[in-house]
């Protein structure tokens, strides 16, 4: 099983994949910055983006990249494209176990569709 760390939901969900697995990068089965997490937890949204626009080795339809491409997009301000990542993840035909920045174990379905929700929680509030 693919496993995969995401910065996530909103304020904070940030993606590993499966069993959560001790390392140094947050990314666990992929090539180091290849979800752009580090980059994300350090708040440095533009080499996150860079990173995972470049990941080579990640297909484009990867669940993981989508959320975390998404949080990108959130904290960018570009919430339509952060809105279409969230729901290209659920809607994908790939899913599997995702292990979340806090230690929490989600399919990735559940946790795009979460940072969807609160993506949309965000803006009914604005």
């Amino acid at each position: 099983m693919k496993t995969a760390k995401i910065i996530g939901i909103a304020a904070g969900m940030m993606l590993m994949g499966a069993p959560a697995i001790a390392q140094e990068s947050g990314e666990i089965g992929y090539a180091k910055g290849a979800l752009g997490y580090d980059a994300l937890v350090a708040g440095d949204n533009e080499i996150a983006l860079q990173q995972l626009e470049m990941a080579e080795k990640v297909d484009a339809n990867d669940p993981a990249r989508l959320i975390n491409l998404g949080q990108v997009y959130v904290r960018m301000g570009r919430t339509g494209d952060a809105a279409r990542m969230f729901m290209a993840a659920m809607q994908s035909d790939r899913n599997f176990d995702l292990v979340l920045s806090n230690g929490t174990v989600v399919n990735s379905r559940d946790a795009a569709d979460q940072a969807l929700q609160n993506l949309n929680s965000q803006l009914a509030v604005r």
